[in-house]
C-alpha cells in the first residue's frame, strides 16, 4: 500500500474539439469533467487544450498544427499520456502516436474503462468489465499488428503477421463468449431473485456519477458506503436495509452512475446490474443540483434508462446537494420542476421529507395491487 501511495502519479495532457454545431462552452464543460475522471484513474492534469474546427480530421481528430503544439507541450511538461475527449479510431491513435512519439495516446472510453477496471470489486462487475474492454480492443487489433502485416501488401507482408492478428482476433472472440457464459449465470440468478421479489415495492434509485447517491445511501442507513469526490467512486451494488416508518422495513442497493458519452460497449456489459432497475415500481432519479450540466446530467440518465424501464412507471426527481446552491436557483428549479424533492443528503436536509414521499408511494402502490399496506411488508430501493 505505501509504494502505491508514493508512486508517482501519470502527468497527463488533455484534449478536446469544439467541432461543427458543438460550442467552446460545452467543449470546455466536457473536458473539465475530462480532468474529473484523469483525476479518478490517478493522473494529474498538466495541461487542457480544445480545439475549435468545421469538423473532425479523418486521420488525427485535430488538425495537424494544434498536434505539433501537443507534442511541443508534451516537452515542456514531460507528459506521458495525451488524453481525447473523443472516441478514436485505431488508425488515428497509430497516427498520433507517430508524431508524438513515446507519448500514449488513450481517449476518453479507454479512460472510462480503466476507471472500471480500477474500482471493480466482485467478479460479475470485473467480467463486464473484460468484456467491455476486448469488445473495445476487437477493431482496433488490426492497427496493432501493422509492423507485422500492412495493409500496402506485398512481398515481406503476408503470412505470419496475418496469421498471428487473425489468431488474436479468435482468442479475443473466445474469451469474451466465455465471459458472458459465466455473466448469463449470475443474471439467471439475479432474475430468480427477482421473481420471489414479486410481491416487494421497488424503487430504482437512478441518477449521474457523483450526484451524491452514496452519501445519501449514508445518511438513510448508516451504511458507510465509500464516499469520495470522484466519479465512479463506486461501481459494485451494496445492499441495506432501513426502516422508513416504526413498521416500514426498505432495502436500499446502489448501482453504479452515468456519465455522457458512456461507451455503449461497458452499458451492454453492465446490463445485468442495471436490470434490476426493470423491476422498479418507483423510478427515484437523483440529480446534483449544485452541477451547471444538471440538465444534461439527467437527460443522460433518461436516455441510457429508456430501453431499460417502461414510461408508465412514475419517476420522482431529488435534486441533491442543495447546500450549495443559492434559493435563487432552487426557486428556479423548483418552478421547472414543479413535483421534485430538494435535499442535501450532507446537512440531513429534506431527508424527512424524502422518508415521507417514499412511503406514500408505497401506500398508494399497495393500493393499486389491492391490498392494504401490513406492518410487515417490506420495501426494495435499488440505488
Amino acid at each position: 500500500m505505501l509504494n502505491k501511495i508514493n508512486e508517482k502519479k501519470e502527468r497527463a495532457i488533455l484534449v478536446g474539439a469544439a467541432a461543427g454545431k458543438t460550442s467552446m462552452r460545452v467543449a470546455k464543460e466536457h473536458l473539465a469533467e475530462l480532468e474529473r475522471l484523469a483525476d479518478t484513474a490517478e493522473a494529474e492534469t498538466v495541461e487542457r487544450v480544445i480545439q475549435r474546427m468545421p469538423k473532425y480530421n479523418s486521420s488525427t481528430l485535430i488538425g495537424p498544427g494544434k498536434l505539433e503544439e501537443i507534442r511541443q507541450l508534451c516537452d515542456i511538461h514531460k507528459a506521458s499520456v495525451v488524453i481525447f475527449d473523443d472516441d478514436l479510431t485505431g488508425s488515428q491513435t497509430k497516427n498520433i502516436e507517430l508524431v508524438l512519439k513515446e507519448v500514449k495516446v488513450i481517449d476518453r472510453s479507454q479512460l472510462i474503462l480503466d476507471i472500471f477496471a480500477l474500482h471493480a470489486r466482485t467478479s460479475e462487475s470485473r467480467i463486464m468489465v473484460e468484456i467491455a474492454q476486448m469488445e473495445y480492443t476487437m477493431p482496433r487489433l488490426t492497427n496493432m499488428w501493422t509492423h507485422l502485416c500492412r495493409q500496402v501488401g506485398g512481398i515481406g507482408t503476408r503470412g505470419p503477421g496475418e496469421t498471428q492478428l487473425e489468431t488474436d482476433k479468435r482468442l479475443v472472440r473466445n474469451r469474451i463468449n466465455d465471459l458472458r457464459k459465466k455473466l448469463k449465470k449470475i443474471e439467471k440468478s439475479r432474475v430468480a431473485q427477482a421473481s420471489r421479489r414479486n410481491s416487494k415495492f421497488h424503487i430504482g434509485v437512478v441518477g449521474y456519477t457523483n450526484a451524491g447517491k452514496s452519501t445519501l445511501t449514508n445518511n438513510l442507513t448508516n451504511a458507510g458506503v465509500l464516499v469520495e469526490d470522484k466519479l465512479f467512486a463506486t461501481l459494485d451494488s451494496t445492499t441495506r436495509k432501513l426502516f422508513l416508518s416504526n413498521t416500514t422495513e426498505v432495502i436500499l442497493s446502489d448501482t453504479v452512475g452515468f456519465i455522457r458519452k458512456l461507451p455503449h460497449h461497458l452499458v451492454a456489459s453492465f446490463k445485468s446490474t442495471l436490470a434490476v432497475v426493470r423491476q422498479a415500481d418507483v423510478v427515484l432519479h437523483v440529480v446534483d443540483g449544485s452541477a451547471l450540466s444538471y440538465s444534461d446530467h439527467m437527460e443522460v440518465t433518461t436516455k441510457v434508462l429508456k430501453d431499460l424501464i417502461d414510461e408508465s412507471v412514475p419517476h420522482i426527481i431529488v435534486f441533491n446537494k442543495v447546500d450549495q446552491i443559492t434559493t435563487e436557483v432552487e426557486a428556479k428549479l423548483s418552478k421547472e420542476f414543479d413535483q421534485a424533492l430538494f435535499v442535501s443528503a450532507l446537512e440531513d436536509t429534506g431527508i424527512l421529507s424524502l422518508k415521507e414521499r417514499l412511503l406514500m408511494e408505497a401506500e398508494l402502490w399497495s393500493d393499486r395491487q389491492g391490498r392494504k399496506t401490513s406492518s410487515s411488508q417490506e420495501i426494495e430501493v435499488i440505488w
